[in-house]
């Protein structure tokens, strides 16, 4: 497992916190929650690359061939 994704994660956490955090004490609830989303959906599309990469590796590691018609 490569630690810099776990960092990268981390890192968009943090500042998906701080600004929630300054968002929702300055009433803009909403913006809060569309921040919230936003990082939920940049660390979803990290993670998705990452999965992708592993079945590659995975494929290439048994010789599996994908059968397209």
């Amino acid at each position: 497992m490569n630690v810099d994704l776990i960092f990268k994660i981390a890192a968009v956490g943090i500042l998906v916190a701080v600004l929630n955090l300054l968002l929702g004490r300055s009433g803009r609830d909403e913006q809060a929650l569309m921040t919230t989303i936003a990082g939920l959906v940049v660390v979803l599309v990290v993670l998705l690359r990452e999965i992708s990469g592993l079945f590659d590796l995975i494929k290439s590691l048994f010789g599996l061939v994908s059968w397209s018609c």
